[in-house]
């Protein structure tokens, strides 16, 4: 990859990686509840997800779910019902400062595991990246390296966003230090979350 392709693949895909997202938000609130270091190391399943999209996509896999149909809503409908779940429980979560025991035996392993569930659950996420990636492959070079050197930095680039949506979450926790604050910004994300499940809901294949 030349200086010119990485210098306009760096800005488009970090517009991407920030771009608000069920994910992101995930990061916020996992922060606001768990603190920031609990929220960036649960990322790590999201990074994880992401890594088998961009290996699907670089074998050439994602044709498979660009063509039929039958998987890509089946994916896009799990995903829809896992994040109104998470909407569901936010919704009822109880703000009250007694429950900080109770929260605090979510472990680390429980939060890493929806941020993969969310990101596993949204098929136009793998169609993004053999939509976006391929642009930036440069002909006549080798293909599979250039792939996985724009995959690395796509997922280094995520970590970023995934820190920078925690480190929001760090200072929304010193606002909403209230039990009154606390529910309403868990069902804020809670009605977030229900949107992007619609939205999910919605999509359609390329």
């Amino acid at each position: 990859m030349d200086l010119a392709t990485f210098a306009l693949f760096l800005p488009a895909c970090f517009a991407l990686n920030m771009a608000p997202g069920p994910n992101n938000l995930l990061s916020v609130s996992n922060s606001t509840r768990y603190g920031y270091r609990t929220s960036c190391l649960a990322g790590l399943g999201r990074l994880l997800a992401f890594a088998g999209m961009i290996a699907l996509a670089s074998a050439g896999l994602a044709v498979v779910l660009q063509t039929s149909e039958l998987l890509f809503y089946a994916i896009k409908i799990l995903g829809a019902a896992y994040l109104f779940y998470l909407a569901f429980q936010l919704w009822r979560a109880n703000p009250q400062p007694e429950a900080e025991s109770a929260t605090s035996k979510v472990g680390l392993w429980a939060l890493a595991r929806q941020e993969f569930l969310v990101a596993a659950g949204n098929p136009k996420a793998i169609l993004i990246f053999t939509a976006f990636l391929p642009q930036f492959v440069v002909p006549g070079q080798p293909i599979a390296l250039q792939f996985a050197l724009l995959g690395v930095m796509f997922l280094m680039l995520e970590w970023i966003a995934i820190s920078a949506y925690a480190y929001m979450g760090l200072h929304m926790r010193r606002w909403f230090a209230e039990p009154r604050g606390k529910r309403i910004f868990n069902r804020c994300c809670a009605g977030l979350l229900s949107a992007a499940a619609t939205v999910l809901l919605m999509a359609r294949r390329a």
